[in-house]
């Protein structure tokens, strides 16, 4: 937004303390742009919202309205409005669309057809890997990857978006200047490079709890359908896909093991009428015609080709070695080096408790 005075207006709305989304969006609808909401006095104002008007006309949030104009001016960095013409059309679909989007990187992937890619911070090794493969096909046919910079499959997702040279959009629970959590820097600042970091919460808010789970309207908002590759039944990655359903977005879910505690919410999801998904080609005929499967999409979960008996004795749920010893007839001794290769060369990972798991 070009106009300074008239970007500070919505600055101002969205910075006093007390004045949430709801509040916001009554005043707008009833005065229009900001700059009338304050330019009719606090007696108009406090007849649409009574009380509510006063800190909007008793604090004065002028040092983090500079602030955030001075952040807007850097390169690589916008605040889109609700009145902007930048602002992405799929957010004006939800009910509650945030006011004001702070954006590092490139605002336009926020226009872009979307696929959410949400799941467990406790990602198995599989479930990361499958994660990063759904999204590197997934990004070769045209779908920008859109997911939430937290650890597991997050972080998997965004990273197979970008390994395809693909586009990415993350979403965070924090201010925009802020990298959380930090053992994903690297990962925020090659996002910021390459895609885009998306926030509606002020400059500097901190990771605060509560914040996560209302960013999750965002990420489903501006995506066409949610993928859900790992959770557990009381997972946040639930809160997105109800979200999803209730802004008419298509749900999937992958289904895993039913002894794995992460596949609990996917399998959760299906009952409850999310689509079984087992090939990028699943989510592609689901989205419609302008982006329908072809044969050069190959199925992301197929089983690798090795035919090592170790491989056909574990199976894709994690196993013991005292279950692989049972299974295979062969010692502890003359198993270890084997599951060491395998796990060198990337087909099997070590998961705690002396188990192992084939990787997708």
């Amino acid at each position: 937004m070009s106009d300074t005075n008239a970007l500070a207006a919505w600055l101002r709305l969205t910075l006093v303390p007390g004045i949430g989304g709801e509040t916001q969006r009554k005043l707008l609808a009833a005065f229009g742009l900001p700059e009338a909401i304050f330019a009719a006095g606090r007696l108009e104002v406090r007849s649409v919202v009574g009380e509510r008007a006063d800190p909007l006309f008793d604090t004065d949030p002028a040092e983090a309205v500079e602030r955030s104009l001075e952040w807007a001016g850097q390169p690589g960095q916008t605040i889109l409005t609700l009145a902007d013409p930048g602002y992405p059309p799929a957010l004006l679909e939800i009910a509650d669309p945030p006011s004001l989007l702070y954006v590092r990187g490139n605002p336009e992937l926020l226009k872009r057809r979307g696929l959410a890619v949400v799941g467990s911070r406790n990602a198995t090794p599989q479930g990361a890997q499958t994660a990063e493969s759904f999204a590197r096909h997934l990004t070769a046919r045209g779908l920008c990857i859109v997911s939430g910079l937290a650890l597991g499959i997050d972080a998997a997702a965004h990273r197979g978006a970008l390994a395809a040279s693909g586009d990415t959009v993350a979403v965070i629970g924090t201010g925009a200047d802020r990298i959380y959590p930090a053992r994903n820097k690297e990962l925020a600042l090659a996002i910021a490079e390459r895609g885009a970091i998306v926030s509606e919460f002020p400059l500097g808010t901190p990771a605060v709890a509560y914040n996560f789970p209302r960013r999750n309207r965002i990420i489903s908002g501006l995506a066409r359908g949610v993928l859900v590759v790992e959770a557990a039944p009381e997972s946040g990655s639930l809160i997105t896909a109800r979200l999803a359903a209730e802004q008419g977005r298509e749900v999937f879910a992958i289904p895993g093991s039913i002894h794995s505690p992460v596949a609990r919410g996917c399998h959760q999801l299906i009952k409850q009428g999310a689509k079984l998904v087992e090939t990028a080609g699943d989510i592609l005929e689901e989205l419609g015609d302008d982006c329908l499967p072809s044969a050069s999409v190959p199925s992301v979960v197929a089983a690798p080709g090795e035919t090592s008996p170790i491989l056909a004795a574990l199976g894709h749920a994690p196993c013991s070695l005292d279950e692989l010893v049972e299974r295979t007839g062969q010692s502890a001794d003359a198993l270890l080096p084997e599951l060491l290769t395998l796990e060198l060369g990337g087909i099997l990972a070590t998961l705690p408790g002396n188990r192992y798991q084939r990787l997708a």
